[in-house]
């Protein structure tokens, strides 16, 4: 059975920092991705990383600020978030992808507010 779960979501400041969490375990995913979606927005892609961890791409919006790594021993995604900002409140899910299909988490609520 395939499982994901994400963790880590919360309440903060702007100027704050939260870790996310993603364990997702199974099957050996080629792709691991991590999705937001704000409130009454479209769900949007963040950051991606290779199985490998050797390929990462960042949304323009979180360059520099967003952190994605991989622990293959703990089967388990990680997004550093550093100087967060309102415009960053969502529900994040990881988004894991083997073969034609993906999975995801039940997703982490992340709110940045004064």
């Amino acid at each position: 059975q395939v499982q994901v779960v994400e963790s880590g979501g919360g309440l903060v400041q702007p100027g704050g920092s939260l870790r996310l969490s993603c364990a997702a375990s199974g099957l050996i995913f080629s792709r691991w991705n991590w999705y937001r979606q704000p409130p009454g927005k479209e769900r949007e892609l963040v950051a991606t990383i290779s199985r490998t961890g050797d390929d990462i791409h960042y949304a323009n919006s979180v360059k520099g600020r967003f952190t994605i790594s991989r622990d293959n021993a703990k089967n388990t995604m990680y997004l550093q978030m550093d100087s967060l900002k309102v415009e960053d409140t969502a529900v994040y899910y990881c988004n894991v992808i083997w073969n034609a299909l993906d999975y995801w988490g039940q997703g982490t609520q992340v709110t940045v507010s004064s």
